[in-house]
């Protein structure tokens, strides 16, 4: 079935109703964020309209700087395990029965339905001292005697993996299910081992999916707030915690929004690096 250019006004239709939700929940927010940003703080919490870039130049430090610095190579890392983990788990899920895969389906998205609050809380019990899963390693003799493994930067990322897995498993899973079966039968046909046809065939036949899934939870794990503070240090806190505690505790709005706007920007930017880097290395194949 062939379809047809839109020709007159009216068959644009349809997209109105999409642009006026992207108007008003994502133009209008993110253009009052970026007008407050230029605006100049007054003692006691207070701002007035202004343009000044006070905010922006106060941004521009060496502090704050490692502090993205940090929350960037966080999201990525967080972002690179989660696919890393969930590409093969979704691999051998979708040859499972489906019996099999509706009850994996239903256990991650029954995560999904734990707030960030009890996640964190949970890891921050399991990896304590006195009740922790090192009591484990003493009773099964591997450790001498039981330690606190938070707060580390190892616990901020494996409760921030834990709660992206879902996402990455549930945003691979239609893709792994629609691709074609033969592909890899005709690899381990012509000799290729499992794990051969795995990576030369399923992962590059994959490759756009993987960028997407790779660019959703880097953004998803970038936002992340609570669970830097609960499982880890100050110096592990994310750029998104530092904008909460100005606008929240310390009531320098103009300051929190410019962090935000500088945050988006650079998000922006990396993905749109990564969609280049990604359509160059397609077109050099």
């Amino acid at each position: 079935m062939r379809r047809e250019p839109p020709q007159t006004l009216g068959d644009y239709a349809p997209l109105a109703f999409p642009a006026i939700m992207l108007i008003v929940f994502f133009v209008v927010p993110f253009g009052t964020m970026i007008s407050v940003s230029f605006f100049k703080r007054q003692q006691g919490g207070f701002y007035t309209p202004d343009f000044v870039f006070d905010n922006y130049i106060r941004f521009l430090s060496a502090f704050l700087g490692g502090v993205l610095s940090f929350s960037l190579l966080l999201a990525i890392a967080v972002a690179a395990t989660c696919v890393v983990l969930a590409l093969p788990f979704t691999y051998l899920l979708i040859r499972m029965k489906r019996s099999t895969q509706v009850a994996w389906l239903v256990a991650l998205l029954s995560i999904l339905s734990l707030s960030e609050v009890i996640i964190g809380f949970a890891w921050s019990t399991l990896f304590s001292r006195t009740a922790g899963i090192t009591n484990l390693f003493v009773w099964l003799g591997l450790m001498q005697q039981a330690v606190a493994l938070t707060p580390s930067i190892g616990a901020v990322v494996t409760g921030m993996v834990y709660q992206a897995f879902p996402y990455t498993v549930l945003v691979l899973y239609p893709a792994l299910v629609r691709l074609d079966p033969t592909l890899s039968e005709a690899a381990r046909t012509l000799g290729a081992s499992p794990v051969k046809a795995f990576f030369t065939v399923v992962v590059p036949a994959l490759r756009d999916t993987i960028l997407a899934t790779l660019i959703m939870v880097f953004i998803f794990a970038l936002g992340s707030y609570l669970l830097p503070q609960l499982l880890g240090r100050p110096q592990h806190w994310t750029l998104s915690v530092h904008i909460t505690d100005q606008a929240i505790y310390q009531s320098n709005m103009p300051f929190a929004a410019a962090m935000a706007v500088f945050l988006v920007l650079v998000t922006l930017a990396l993905v749109a690096l990564t969609l280049l880097v990604g359509r160059r290395g397609g077109a050099t194949k």
